[in-house]
């Protein structure tokens, strides 16, 4: 139970450091945030709700993954050069392709409730 209890102990120390020292996870963060009171504004579907969370995590997960391997790549930067530029790119467009792929998600999910929002403004105003 003590190991356990530890590697949550850990686990919330480089989630903290991370968070404290990445700004694009803090951007990500606060574009999760934003996206979940979203959510509750909108009362989206309960599947709604689980593709926003996958597709958060999946972004979050990505760029503690770039953090991490980055971190890597720098204690050995000064062996191999050309492939650390290399796996850090990779890893650049791993993170850039699970935004991209949360944004679609989150327009596919979004649009009809923003739709729906611009039709009741407008018809208040035409039919007032």
């Amino acid at each position: 139970m003590i190991r356990l209890f530890k590697s949550f102990t850990y686990a919330f120390r480089g989630l903290s450091k991370a968070f404290r020292e990445e700004q694009n996870l803090q951007v990500q963060s606060a574009v999760a945030i934003i996206i979940i009171i979203l959510g509750f504004i909108f009362q989206i579907k309960t599947v709604e709700w689980i593709l926003l969370i996958i597709v958060i995590a999946l972004v979050v997960a990505m760029e503690l993954v770039n953090s991490a391997i980055e971190r890597i790549a720098d204690a050995l930067k000064p062996r191999i050069d050309i492939y650390i530029k290399e796996v850090k790119d990779i890893m650049a467009a791993a993170v850039m392709f699970a935004a991209v792929l949360a944004v679609i998600v989150g327009l596919i999910i979004f649009f009809p409730y923003i739709l729906s929002f611009i039709y009741q403004i407008s018809c208040q105003e035409i039919c007032f």
